[in-house]
């Protein structure tokens, strides 16, 4: 009951932090356009990395480099003794060739998985980053209102790292990055193009999805196409298991619960037009909200991949590989922390909103502690729609930012002071 009566009693910010935060926005949008021009794929974010440590070092924290591979983290101990909580945003860019025209544009060009690509802040990481120092400067000057520590963390990789590497959440835990000291909860925040500036959203529980990516590899007989019975066609195999997959999202999951997709997005097979290959790869993802869902839909997708293709005279075999867990937002953690968010953003732009079926590996914390994601809007008001994340023309307006700022500092101080 403390709890609750205090952040209902919080909702408004802090006049200290409010001033602080308007002072420190036109830095924000300095780093985030420095960030944004001069962009790094994951795992590679080595300068980017360097201006964080410097801009934290120069705050006073307490500043580890070289986190999993490129990650910074820093500790802030407030005047009190108290819980830690953690913050983060994520650094790294995405190997997409920017369209969008703002005089801060991104050219830089770098080799990807063997081809050269344009590089660019194709989903906001770089909006995130530069909040998340703006909001370390805000803290650090209202080091005497804080009972407790601010644990923050910038984080690389969380579009996955390159082929046969470690990185992201995954790596940072396992290095120790929510102990010494221990995490009580952690908070993030994700840009979003869709949603306008000074609006919110949000949602407890399963926020973004599980995501697998799954390889399925058919056998089957080779033979000439003008005599597929003296053979095992692979490719008729494909087909039968693709359609039958849909079936486990369309017969056996209760979509009314939450949603469930499985896609096939690649397959390869065959090289000639008359001869029936023997062999094929489909490789595809599988998103879910639900921890009992997700393990169904995994256990029959691995029960009737090989049965259908035994049905069909062949073989079959599917892997699976894990790239995010579910993005679970704390019930408790949430309805605690609302007020603060309404009352800074004002309660008619929080906006409770459905699940979405993209992933983020902040799951991964989520996992181990509590945590409350939240989406941040950056859409401007005069465009009806905007640009998608992860294309060319993906575009955010910096006015949105300043928001970021002030609720991620002021939920610090909610949190660590409720206690």
């Amino acid at each position: 009951m403390v709890l609750v009566c205090y952040l209902t009693n919080a909702q408004k910010i802090d006049p200290d932090v409010d001033a602080m935060s308007d002072k420190v926005e036109s830095k924000v949008i300095e780093w985030r356009r420095d960030f944004h021009q001069n962009p790094e794929l994951s795992n590679r974010e080595f300068e980017t990395a360097k201006k964080i440590a410097a801009h934290l070092k120069s705050l006073g924290l307490e500043v580890t480099e070289n986190v999993a591979k490129t990650g910074v983290v820093a500790l802030l101990k407030g005047k009190q003794k108290g819980k830690v909580v953690a913050l983060r945003a994520d650094i790294d860019a995405l190997p997409v060739t920017e369209r969008a025209d703002v005089p801060f544009k991104s050219t830089v060009k770098t080799t990807f998985l063997g081809k050269e690509v344009g590089v660019s802040h194709a989903c906001g990481h770089d909006t995130h980053t530069a909040i998340l120092m703006g909001v370390a400067e805000v803290l650090s000057k209202n080091k005497d209102k804080i009972q407790g520590t601010v644990k923050f963390i910038f984080q690389p990789a969380e579009e996955g790292p390159p082929p046969g590497e470690e990185g992201g959440a995954k790596l940072m835990i396992k290095e120790g990055v929510l102990k010494n000291p221990d995490v009580d909860a952690i908070f993030g925040l994700h840009i979003n193009s869709g949603t306008p500036v000074g609006m919110i959203r949000y949602k407890p529980g399963g926020t973004m999805a599980a995501v697998e990516r799954f390889v399925i590899n058919v056998k089957g007989k080779q033979t000439h196409g003008s005599a597929p019975w003296t053979g095992v066609d692979p490719i008729l195999i494909s087909a039968k298991i693709i359609d039958g997959l849909q079936t486990i999202i369309s017969r056996e999951s209760p979509l009314v619960d939450e949603a469930a997709v499985i896609t096939v997005g690649k397959i390869t097979s065959g090289v000639r037009f008359n001869i029936i290959p023997e062999s094929a790869e489909m490789i595809g993802t599988v998103r879910t909200l639900d921890p009992m869902m997700r393990k169904m839909i995994i256990r029959r997708m691995s029960e009737m991949v090989p049965a259908i293709a035994k049905a069909y005279g062949g073989e079959a075999t599917i892997d699976f590989q894990n790239n995010t867990s579910i993005t679970y937002n704390d019930p408790t953690l949430v309805t605690q922390m609302l007020p603060t968010i309404e009352g800074i953003a004002g309660k008619e732009n929080v906006i409770l909103s459905k699940a979405t079926t993209g992933g983020e590996d902040f799951s991964y914390f989520q996992e181990v502690v509590p945590g409350f994601y939240f989406f941040l809007g950056g859409k401007p008001h005069t465009e009806a729609k905007a640009p998608s994340h992860h294309t060319p023309d993906f575009y955010i307006d910096e006015s949105g930012l300043l928001l970021g700022v002030k609720v991620m500092s002021q939920l610090t101080l909610d949190y660590l002071n409720a206690q």
